[in-house]
């Protein structure tokens, strides 16, 4: 089968059947490191709405984790007269519980095609990208081949099909090493295509925060965590996170394509010091220094170029006509 297909089969009964966060899951996200994330961007959200004259708007979450995002940044709108309705698109029943007791009132969906149509929608999307299916093409010694996944009795293993794929291999690559691989999503770009119509005709926009790169690139992005630990990709399908890095140039070229304003990428750490950050440390440990230590170690997680700060890119989308977002200028 291709790798996509493996990889859409694995996570879905991955995210279907656990909670993978936190400690005891297998991976720790942005949100649940510290509440300073979902609070900044909440300000972000409502900051935008201002700017663009306070319209109806509803926030829309895409892939929420456990709902501590949009916990967060609910909050932190609340606080400055913002009040949204919530739509949360999410498959997973477990998770999904979890939202609704962060989030009592949001409605939830399984894709976008069902979300209202009667205000501008202000997407927000934390490593979802990261985790939809990608293709792979892999240069051998014939040419170009797509990366596909086979299985001999209970071992799943990468080779490469027969087909070739020379056509459609940028020119700067043509002649790329045996093994080279050249990684694709369309199923990302058919998501953000979808998104991209309804920021059209609605009006809004979509702030987007992943791990990833501007390509095209050579490299093989594939990776599996498995109780915070690194793991084989084809190890146990179905019993590890698998995600692989998200191409920001291609989720541009499809944004503009589709007429929206494209801002960015920002490393996150660039962008969460733009709105703040250190300001937002310094206010909570003045009102709880028994926490400053803390907070502070939570903020370096978050900026710190050794760790999430650089190896994380945010890029923002905004219908015609509206402001250019906080954290682009």
């Amino acid at each position: 089968m291709p790798l996509s297909q493996f990889m859409g089969a694995a996570n879905a009964h991955y995210y279907a059947t656990r909670d993978p966060l936190g400690a005891r899951g297998d991976f720790t996200t942005a949100p649940e490191v510290s509440q300073m994330f979902g609070e900044l961007i909440g300000l972000w959200v409502a900051d935008l709405w201002q700017r663009a004259g306070q319209p109806p708007a509803r926030y829309v979450e895409l892939g929420p984790g456990r709902g501590t995002l949009a916990a967060d940044a609910l909050r932190a709108m609340a606080k400055v007269g913002l009040v949204p309705p919530v739509d949360l698109v999410e498959t997973s029943p477990i998770l999904r519980a979890a939202q609704a007791s962060q989030v009592p009132n949001a409605e939830f969906h399984l894709d976008l095609v069902g979300l209202p149509e009667d205000a501008p929608l202000i997407f927000v999307a934390n490593e979802f990208f990261d985790a939809l299916p990608i293709r792979q093409l892999i240069a051998t010694q014939e040419g170009w081949r797509e990366r596909l996944v086979a299985c001999q009795d209970t071992l799943f293993l990468p080779i490469a099909g027969d087909r070739s794929f020379d056509m459609i291999i940028p020119r700067a690559f043509k002649d790329a090493e045996p093994g080279a691989i050249l990684e694709t999503s369309p199923a990302s770009v058919a998501v953000l295509r979808q998104l991209a119509k309804r920021l059209e005709e609605q009006g809004g926009a979509a702030l987007i925060l992943d791990y990833g790169y501007s390509g095209p690139a050579i490299g093989d992005t594939l990776q599996a965590v498995k109780g915070h630990e690194y793991a084989n990709p084809f190890d146990t399908p179905g019993e590890a996170d698998l995600t692989a890095h998200v191409d920001f140039a291609t989720l541009r070229e499809a944004a503009e394509a589709e007429g929206l304003v494209a801002h960015g990428p920002v490393t996150q750490g660039e962008f969460l010091t733009r709105l703040g950050i250190t300001e937002r440390t310094a206010s909570l440990s003045l009102a709880s220094p028994e926490r400053a230590g803390q907070l502070a170690t939570d903020r370096d997680r978050l900026v710190d170029p050794e760790q999430m700060g650089e190896l994380f890119k945010v890029i923002a989308f905004t219908a015609p006509g509206w402001p250019v977002p906080a954290g682009f200028e």
